[in-house]
C-alpha cells in the first residue's frame, strides 16, 4: 500500500521521507532497553553498546534508572534509518519508544501506545508470556495496534525460539508467525523465510537446497498467513492455485497484513551479538504501517462539541498531543509531542487545551488538572535520542518531538491551531490505587511540597493528591510501592523536600446504638463574672443518611430562647470529633430542658453545655462506629477468580456478582470495607500475577464489627 509522504521531508536534506513510530513493550527484564540499544548501535547512532547494569544505555538516562538498573520513564529515540538497514525503501525516520516493564509504570506504557503506530512485544525465551503481558496484548488488540514479537534471551539454557513462538501463539492467537529462524552452529545467524536468504552478521547468501527443505513448510504457513490478510484482488486465488508468489509481492502485502491486526511476525534477537537487529529494522521499515494508517483519536471542541475528524496530513490544521512532560535541569520543562495533523514550526502561536475531567468525570482530575485554554508560543523543536536533543526546522503529522518551556502544557493536553482549537480525547490513564499520607518533614517546606506535587501531577496523571478533609491528611495516590519510592525521591532530589509518610486513616463515622439522655453542666462561679449553663438532651439514632436533626422541646423558658441556638452550635461542634475521635452522624437530638443564670449564662457557656450533654448522652446510648464500604470491581483471568474471591472473603467482602469479561477473563463485583483495601493493589498484583485490574468507589457506610471497632478506636486515640 503506497502512502503519500507529502510534506514529510528530511529537515536537513529536504528529501521526502517515511515515518515509523514503534513502541517497545514487555515484562520487566525481557531486554527492551538492551534491544533498542542494539538497534541504535546497528544504525550507527552510537559507537558502543551501553549496559543497563552499568547505567550506560541511551534510554535509561535518569539517575533513578541508573541506580535501579531498569526503566521507570517513557524514553524516546528518533533516528534516520541507514540505507543498508531499510531494504528497498526511501528515507525513513524511525522513532523508538522505550517503556518500563514494571507494572507501577503502566501509565508510561499507555502514553507510549498513544504516541506510537505499532508495537514490538519483547518476550524472554526463558520466562515466556506472563498474564500481565497477555493483558497488555489484549489492550493493544482493542486499540487495533499492529504488533510484532521479538524473542530474546535465546542464549540461555532452556531457551528455544520455536517453543517460545508456540507459547506466544497460545497466549496471543494464531496470527503469530516467525519471519526468520535461527541458523548456524552458534545460532547467531538467521534464515529469512520470505526471501529464502541466510544472514550471518553482514554476510548474506541464498539458502542451500538442504536449508530450503528445512524451512519450506514453515515458509508456506507464513506466506499463506500474509496472503490471507491481503486486500489485493486475486492474490489469494493465485496462491491457492499453486502459483509461486514473488518475494516483492509478498513484502508489498506484509504491511497490510500487519496493519490489519491479524498477522504478528516473530523475530529472534540477541542484543549482545546483534542477532536480529538488521532483521527488526527491515521489518519496521518495510512491514510496519506509517502514521497515515494510524487510527486517529477523536477530537472535540474545548467546550465539548464535535470537531472535524483528525486528518494525518501535514497540510491540515495542527493537532498535537503532549504524551510526556519532564523537567531538565538546564532546559526546564520539556513537552514530548505526537503530531497527529498539520505542521509545527518554531516561534508559532498554538492553542493549548486541557480538559481531562471532561472525559473522565473524576473530581480528582479536576482538582489537579483543571480545565484550561490558552495560547502560547512554541520555542525550539527538537528530536530526541534519549536525553540528547537535536533542533529541527519543523515537525509534521506523524512526528514525535520535544518542545521546551511550554509552561501551561500538561501531559494529555492538546496543541492546536488557535483559529481552530480542538481537544483530543485523552488516552485511558490508569487510576492510582495505593494511598499513603504524606507531609513535609519541616513545616517551612510545606509550600515547596505543594509546588513539587503540582509539578508531578502535570507530568504524570497516574499520581494524584487529595486532601482528606475528614481525617486532615494529605493523601498521595500512586500505582504501587515502586512509583511511590520514585515520587518521594523526586521530591527530595529535585524539589528539595524531605517527605514523611504515615498510614492512611479511613474516614470512619460515629453514630449511637440506642436512645438515651444526657445532661451538660457547665458551671463556674467562684466570684466575679462566672459561667452558668445546663442543658438536658435526648439522643436517638437515625437511619443511614439521616444526617442531623435538632429539635427544640424546651418549655417554660428553662433555656432562654437566645441560648437555644448556642446549645445546637455546641452539639454540632462536638459532633465533628464525636466521642471516640470520629465525626458523629445520623442522630436526632432533642433539647428537653436546662437551667440558666441571669448574669453568668452566655452563648459560650451554653455551647459548652451542649457539647458536654452530647458526650454524656452518646456514651449512655452506646457508640457504634460506621466504616466506609467501597464498591469494588475486579477483572482477572479466569484461573485467578477463585483466589480473588477467597481473598475478598478474608477481607470481610461480600461478592455481589460475577460476569464474563473479554475472552478468558471474569469480572467480580463486591462490597468491601475501605479499611481492608488500603494495600489491595499490591495484593491483587500478587494474586493474579499482574493480570488483575480493579476500580473502587465509596458506596455506603455500615456498622463496624466489634473487633474492628476496637482497632479503630485505638487508632483514633
Amino acid at each position: 500500500m503506497a502512502v503519500s509522504t507529502n510534506g514529510r521531508s528530511d529537515p536537513t536534506t529536504g528529501a521526502e521521507r517515511e515515518v515509523r513510530n514503534v513502541v517497545v513493550v514487555g515484562p520487566q527484564g525481557a531486554g527492551k532497553t538492551a534491544l533498542i540499544e542494539a538497534l541504535l548501535f546497528a544504525n550507527e547512532d552510537i559507537t558502543r553498546l551501553g549496559s543497563t547494569t552499568e547505567g550506560t544505555t541511551v534510554m535509561d538516562y535518569t539517575d533513578a534508572e541508573k541506580r535501579l538498573h531498569r526503566s521507570v520513564h517513557l524514553a524516546v529515540a528518533t533516528t534516520s534509518v541507514r540505507e543498508r538497514l531499510r531494504g528497498n525503501t526511501g528515507p525513513v525516520t524511525l522513532t523508538l519508544l522505550d517503556t518500563p516493564g514494571h507494572p507501577d509504570f503502566v501509565g508510561e506504557v499507555r502514553a507510549g501506545l498513544r504516541a506510537g503506530d505499532a508495537v514490538l512485544f519483547v518476550i524472554s525465551a526463558v520466562d515466556g508470556v506472563d498474564p500481565a503481558t497477555a493483558m497488555l496484548w489484549r489492550e493493544c488488540a482493542l486499540a487495533e495496534m499492529p504488533r510484532a514479537v521479538v524473542i530474546t534471551h535465546l542464549d540461555q539454557q532452556r531457551a528455544g525460539f520455536t517453543d517460545t513462538v508456540a507459547a506466544c501463539t497460545a497466549a496471543f492467537g494464531e496470527g503469530v508467525h516467525p519471519l526468520y529462524v535461527r541458523h548456524g552452529d552458534d545460532r547467531d545467524g538467521t534464515i529469512a523465510l520470505l526471501s529464502r536468504k541466510v544472514r550471518h552478521g553482514d554476510e548474506t547468501r541464498p539458502a542451500t537446497e538442504d536449508e530450503l527443505a528445512e524451512i519450506e513448510d514453515l515458509r508456506s504457513e507464513v506466506v499463506e498467513a500474509i496472503i490471507t490478510e491481503s486486500e489485493a484482488e486475486g492474490l489469494l486465488d493465485r496462491y491457492l492455485e499453486g502459483e509461486d508468489i514473488s518475494f516483492d509481492e509478498i513484502v508489498d502485502e506484509l504491511t497490510t497484513a500487519i496493519a490489519r491486526g491479524g498477522f504478528y511476525p516473530a523475530v529472534p534477537a540477541n542484543p549482545l551479538t546483534g542477532l536480529g537487529s538488521r532483521e527488526i529494522m527491515e521489518l519496521i521499515t518495510r512491514g510496519f504501517p506509517s502514521p497515515a494508517m494510524h487510527h486517529m483519536p477523536a477530537a472535540f471542541t474545548p467546550k465539548g462539541g464535535t470537531a472535524p475528524a483528525i486528518q494525518p496530513d501535514p497540510d491540515a490544521p495542527l493537532v498535537a498531543e503532549v504524551v510526556k512532560t519532564t523537567t531538565d535541569a538546564y532546559v526546564g520543562r520539556i513537552s514530548v509531542l505526537r503530531v497527529f495533523s498539520g505542521t509545527l514550526t518554531p516561534d508559532t502561536q498554538v492553542h493549548i487545551s486541557g480538559h481531562l475531567s471532561q472525559f473522565t468525570g473524576n473530581e480528582r482530575d479536576e482538582q489537579w488538572h483543571a480545565g484550561h485554554d490558552e495560547d502560547a508560543r512554541v520555542g525550539a523543536i527538537s528530536t530526541m535520542l534519549g536525553s540528547k536533543l537535536t533542533p529541527v526546522a519543523k515537525a509534521v503529522a506523524g512526528d514525535i518531538v520535544a518542545v521546551a518551556q511550554l509552561a501551561a502544557a500538561e501531559t494529555g493536553d492538546t496543541l492546536s491551531d488557535p483559529d481552530n482549537p480542538v481537544v483530543v480525547e485523552p488516552w485511558a490513564f490508569p487510576h492510582p490505587l495505593l494511598p499513603v499520607a504524606i507531609k513535609a518533614a519541616s513545616t517551612k517546606d510545606e509550600d515547596k511540597l505543594m509546588r513539587g506535587l503540582a509539578r508531578l501531577q502535570a507530568e504524570n496523571p497516574t499520581t494524584q493528591v487529595v486532601v482528606d478533609h475528614e481525617t486532615g491528611q494529605l493523601v498521595l495516590w500512586t500505582m504501587g510501592e515502586s512509583q511511590l519510592d520514585l515520587v518521594l525521591e523526586t521530591l527530595k532530589e529535585r524539589d528539595g523536600v524531605e517527605v514523611e509518610t504515615e498510614p492512611v486513616r479511613v474516614a470512619v463515622h460515629e453514630t449511637v446504638r440506642a436512645k438515651a439522655t444526657g445532661i451538660g453542666r457547665h458551671v463556674k462561679q467562684s466570684g466575679g463574672h462566672g459561667q452558668y449553663a445546663i442543658a438536658h438532651i435526648t439522643i436517638e439514632p437515625l437511619g443511614e443518611g439521616g444526617g442531623f436533626e435538632f429539635v427544640d422541646e424546651v418549655v417554660g423558658g428553662a433555656v432562654p430562647r437566645q441560648f437555644i441556638p448556642s446549645v445546637e452550635k455546641g452539639i454540632r461542634a462536638q459532633m465533628e470529633q464525636g466521642v471516640t475521635g470520629y465525626p458523629m452522624v445520623d442522630i436526632r437530638v432533642r433539647l428537653t430542658g436546662g437551667k440558666a443564670h441571669s448574669v453568668d449564662s452566655s452563648d459560650a457557656a451554653f455551647q459548652t453545655a451542649g457539647a458536654l450533654a452530647l458526650k454524656e448522652a452518646a456514651t449512655a446510648a452506646g457508640i457504634q462506629l460506621l466504616e466506609p464500604i467501597d464498591k469494588v470491581t475486579i477483572t482477572v483471568d479466569d484461573e485467578f477468580v477463585g483466589a480473588v474471591m477467597n481473598d475478598l472473603a478474608s477481607r470481610r467482602g461480600r461478592v455481589s456478582g460475577t460476569e464474563p469479561a473479554e475472552e478468558g477473563r471474569t469480572t467480580v463485583t463486591a462490597h468491601v470495607p475501605a479499611f481492608e483495601l488500603i494495600r489491595y493493589t499490591q495484593v491483587l498484583r500478587s494474586l493474579a500475577r499482574g493480570s488483575g485490574e480493579f476500580t473502587r468507589e465509596q458506596d455506603h457506610y455500615a456498622p463496624a464489627p466489634a473487633a474492628v471497632q476496637e482497632r479503630l478506636t485505638a487508632v483514633a486515640s
